[in-house]
């Protein structure tokens, strides 16, 4: 049992798994969000263990080409407060190929494509 600890769940899709049951039985206590925003603001108040999110390729963002991802301000910010967080990502399969890219600048622990299964996440937990 892993008592004790802090798994941040940022909920950004509809296609993002409901994982509460698991983290019950393992002792996880779950901050669960539903944007990159609120999630950084979590961060003040506790500092997650494990991270659970979605990736989804900036292919044309607004960001002059600086982000890979929706992840990239928010794993900055992990570094900060929490750099010993394990980053678990979901992806669709389509999008697998540019995982990469977000794992070049940050840690990245295990890429989940979905469909994800709640034995695929207590695996990679």
């Amino acid at each position: 049992m892993m008592s004790g600890k802090v798994f941040f769940s940022i909920v950004e899709s509809p296609f993002h798994p409901d994982f509460s049951g698991l983290y019950a039985r393992q002792g996880i206590r779950e901050v669960r969000v539903t944007s990159i925003r609120k999630a950084i603001s979590e961060l003040r108040k506790a500092k997650p263990d494990y991270v659970v999110a979605e990736f989804f390729y900036g292919y044309g963002n607004n960001y002059a080409g600086v982000n890979v991802s929706n992840l990239d301000v928010f794993l900055a910010s992990l570094q900060k407060y929490a750099p010993e967080a394990r980053i678990l990502v979901m992806v669709d399969k389509f999008e697998r190929e540019y995982v990469g890219k977000l794992a070049a600048l940050f840690p990245v622990h295990k890429v989940l494509v979905h469909p994800v299964s709640e034995a695929q996440l207590e695996e990679a937990l």
